[in-house]
């Protein structure tokens, strides 16, 4: 080869290995300086004092494996909404929501979190001991096992924490569900009674307690005698899958004979029956007012006394009287009334009970007492009479 040649292949060589090696170490002769600074200098940008040499990492990792053990899972936050889970599977929790679906024989197993936990489950439930119901308090939480469920165990589950065992419910954190246990052949919940008794109260809504096993069921409100449909509009009567019929307006028309059909997947079912009888209920106590014909009587006089009361039409009132006669054995002779009257352009009812005493003697002088009682309670009036002595009467003149 050509001695010119050769030279002329070994600078192109030199110059291609030269730009190689500039362009690995950062493009510029300065970056090239900057990195080897950092390579010398591990030490560089850490806090002064801090060490300047990093441990091995499998020191680090075989630390980390000493140190470890298994603990219990964690509670929730205090922060969460609920401190009620259920046991998914091993070692897996999930958050209960407002209502939970099984299927009756499933086995059922809730924990709450604290450390002073209490329970409430549905009443038959509590009452089984340690039946299929099994309840276990740990350091941290409260355990909860329903095996061999059934549909009879649908109902609200809940459950309440504190730090100690003098913490009052109304401030303790809370949890609750709602756990359907669904059954194909008791679409309602079982009860022992065939007819169940119902007060149909005029103040106050009344509650058809026709609860199902399943959340899907279609359940409808049935009148026995004439048979026909109740409508159920929302507002004066309302369906609550968790409770029943509720009658917010109750009126004496609903009263008979009622029961709950429920129908799913082509399987219908009757509840228990419920036989409601109308109330005209008042609205509260009776307040009577009380007086007497005369403050102060002679000796020998006729004098009586009236107790009278207003309230809602056709609302029955007891009276009863308390009287210094009676101390003597005098009988009271009582007289007593109601009729409507219109009052501020409503119609009300007055009632009123009249003590009569004839021939006043000196033991009828003292405190008179009138007792009103309706459905509500009873309320009290009182009055003093005075029986004071006949004057002389002078005699003529002559």
């Amino acid at each position: 080869m050509d001695p010119r040649t050769l030279c002329f292949l070994s600078c192109c060589l030199l110059i291609c290995v030269t730009s190689a090696d500039f362009q690995e170490h950062g493009g510029t002769p300065e970056a090239l300086k900057k990195k080897d600074v950092k390579a010398a200098s591990p030490g560089a940008g850490k806090p002064s004092g801090a060490p300047g040499r990093r441990k091995p990492e499998s020191d680090q990792s075989q630390k980390s494996l000493r140190t470890k053990t298994p603990v219990e899972p964690a509670a929730p936050s205090p922060l969460a909404p609920s401190i009620l889970t259920q046991v998914a599977g091993r070692g897996r929790f999930q958050r209960v929501g407002d209502s939970l679906s099984l299927r009756a024989g499933e086995s059922l197993e809730l924990r709450c979190w604290g450390k002073v936990v209490h329970w409430r489950v549905p009443a038959y439930l509590g009452e089984e001991g340690e039946g299929r119901l099994r309840i276990r308090h740990f350091r941290q939480h409260s355990r909860l096992q329903l095996v061999n469920s059934t549909g009879a165990d649908t109902g609200e589950y809940s459950c309440w924490a504190c730090q100690d065992a003098a913490c009052p419910e109304d401030q303790a954190r809370q949890g609750k569900t709602f756990i359907f246990f669904t059954d194909p052949e008791e679409l309602f919940i079982p009860t022992e009674n065939y007819y169940e008794m119902v007060q149909l109260r005029s103040h106050q809504p009344v509650l058809l307690p026709c609860q199902v096993t399943n959340p899907l069921a279609q359940v409808t409100l049935h009148r026995e005698f004439p048979p026909e449909e109740v409508p159920v509009d929302g507002t004066d009567i309302s369906f609550d899958v968790k409770k029943g019929f509720t009658i917010h307006q109750p009126r004496a028309s609903l009263a008979g004979s009622l029961f709950c059909l429920a129908s799913l997947g082509g399987i219908r079912q009757i509840s228990t029956k419920y036989m409601l009888i109308y109330i005209n209920y008042p609205s509260s106590s009776p307040k009577p007012t009380i007086q007497a014909s005369a403050v102060s009587v002679l000796l020998g006089e006729n004098f009586s006394v009236t107790c009278t009361i207003l309230s809602e039409p056709e609302i029955a009132v007891d009276f009863s009287w308390e009287y210094p006669g009676q101390k003597l054995g005098r009988p009271p002779y009582v007289s007593e009334r109601a009729h409507a009257v219109r009052r501020e352009g409503q119609v009300q009812q007055e009632a009123g009970s009249t003590l009569y005493v004839e021939e006043a003697r000196a033991g009828d002088a003292g405190i008179y007492t009138c007792r009103a009682t309706n459905l509500q309670g009873t309320g009290t009036a009182t009055t003093h009479v005075h029986v004071t002595p006949s004057p002389r009467v002078s005699p003529a003149p002559s």
